[in-house]
């Protein structure tokens, strides 16, 4: 995204809260975080939004629920933040995968790599939400490898393209930022696979019962407000995944899809996030 296209905002918190805030701000779709150095025993965070999307008031709305916070927007400072994050990018193991940058490929080994480079969309695999949506991906399909996937919000594209390499015959990745839909390609691309990219608001553009299994790595309000339009795009039977959840949110979006899980939702959690899985009870 152009400089000129994203505003920065410093965030200041009691040192107590930082993980709080850090949550909360990806929450309400930061593009990326820095830590700057504490001042008088608070943290303070660097925080990055589209220009179009955010300002000081309405983040501070999404921080409503931390105790202290101080909010002043400041300078875009000039960092080429793709070379920053290839500096400090390694790459690290998320179940049986292998997280590869594509500018520094290992040599094939014997688990599945997935290679991917940074861009403009969300999902590398750092983020705790893509881990926690990777393991239930993998989980399920040790248990049956479902034919039809559907990733909603695919951003990168990683959890599209990580379903089509544990098995799954198709995998539709739907996206309303046209910006991140290139990112998804080049990661199809990076990995080999074949997956279907579609521009399109959530699930409403897909037929009911379609899929054998839904990702969502969302956030918990829009979870909540699509829950029936995600829901219906699963088969009876089939498995729905649901991340992009703090923890604190998990009981409001478990209510929200209590009426289309055939049995108890399991609630995985790392960190301050939570991801939910499901299984589709008939209608």
């Amino acid at each position: 995204m152009p400089r000129e296209e994203v505003s920065a905002f410093r965030v200041t918190v009691p040192a107590s809260d930082e993980d709080w805030a850090t949550a909360l701000l990806w929450e309400a779709g930061t593009l990326g975080l820095q830590m700057m150095p504490p001042a008088a025993g608070d943290a303070v965070l660097l925080a990055y939004f589209a220009r179009a999307q955010a300002t000081a008031q309405s983040i501070l709305v999404a921080l409503d629920d931390l105790p202290v916070v101080r909010i002043e927007e400041t300078a875009v400072p000039e960092v080429d933040w793709v070379g920053r994050f290839r500096e400090s990018f390694r790459a690290f193991d998320a179940g049986s995968f292998r997280i590869v940058p594509a500018w520094a490929p290992e040599p094939p080994g014997g688990g599945r790599r997935l290679v991917v480079d940074p861009g403009q969309a969300f999902g590398t695999g750092t983020h705790e939400s893509t881990r926690l949506s990777l393991a239930a991906l993998e989980a399920l399909c040790a248990a049956r490898v479902p034919r039809r996937v559907l990733d909603v919000g695919t951003g990168s594209g990683i959890l599209a393209i990580a379903a089509r390499l544990l098995g799954a015959r198709v995998a539709v990745g739907v996206e309303i930022d046209p910006d991140a839909l290139p990112a998804a390609r080049d990661h199809a691309d990076l990995n080999d696979v074949d997956v279907h990219l579609v521009r399109a608001d959530g699930a409403r553009g897909v037929r009911a019962g379609a899929f054998d299994l839904v990702l969502a790595n969302i956030a918990a309000p829009l979870l909540i407000d699509r829950a029936r339009e995600l829901a219906e795009a699963c088969r009876p039977g089939g498995d729905l995944v649901l991340a992009g959840i703090l923890g604190v949110d998990a009981g409001g979006v478990c209510d929200a899809f209590a009426p289309f899980a055939a049995g108890p939702i399991a609630v995985r959690t790392e960190g301050e996030w939570a991801a939910l899985v499901l299984r589709r009870k008939a209608p």
